[in-house]
């Protein structure tokens, strides 16, 4: 083969590459919408296919099944929590405000984020998955406990609290409070809600001056 054959085989193959993944996310991002809506019995592989424009043998090309597609949209979401992370530690904010903001960013996401709330509901619905879900909620007491430590090096965490035991409190607090909203109010009202569990909750935790 030709220096010029080659190149544009080349050429040509990354185009193909790169709408492939495209289409890989538009079809994770359309599922994540359905499970967040539907829930995952009620959204099939049919459903999914529809709402991006498939045939359902081109969803299969990218999931072999509705299952491989639940593990898919809870795994994007877990992927964000890092980004989140990162952008208030570039913030450069002292432990307190890190942990404030960092539960500010991750309310709104429950409230506007698809993926973020397909994946909360894919959870709920875990025993009507054939298989298992990566595992929830530990990521985000371990995380915690990491930030709520450095609080209590630096004076801020209330005296006698375990950093894992506040930790464990704001995990189980935020993930019940954004179910409540969601059940209740479509997460109309999340922002309010996280607002009363910011003020009552981390308030006593992490007291200020």
């Amino acid at each position: 083969m030709s220096p010029t054959s080659t190149a544009r085989a080349t050429t040509g193959r990354e185009p193909k590459q790169e709408r492939a993944v495209r289409t890989r996310a538009q079809v994770l991002d359309t599922a994540a919408e359905l499970f967040a809506t539907r829930g995952y019995e009620a959204t099939s592989v049919v459903d999914i296919a529809e709402h991006v424009g498939m045939t359902k043998g081109a969803v299969y090309f990218h999931f072999k099944n509705k299952e491989a597609m639940a593990i898919a949209v809870v795994e994007n979401n877990y992927d964000k929590w890092p980004t989140f992370l990162a952008d208030v530690r570039a913030r450069d904010l002292d432990p307190r405000q890190t942990i404030l903001a960092l539960l500010d960013r991750t309310a709104e996401a429950f409230r506007t984020d698809r993926t973020v709330q397909a994946a909360a509901r894919l959870q709920s619905e875990r025993s009507l998955i054939n298989t298992p879900l990566p595992e929830p909620y530990i990521g985000w007491i371990d995380l915690l406990a990491d930030l709520f430590a450095e609080a209590a090096d630096a004076g801020q965490l209330k005296e006698g609290v375990p950093p894992r035991a506040a930790a464990q409190i704001v995990v189980s607090s935020f993930y019940g409070m954004q179910h409540i909203s969601d059940v209740l109010h479509q997460r109309a009202d999340l922002m309010e809600r996280w607002q009363e569990l910011r003020d009552v909750t981390l308030d006593a935790l992490l007291p200020h001056d």
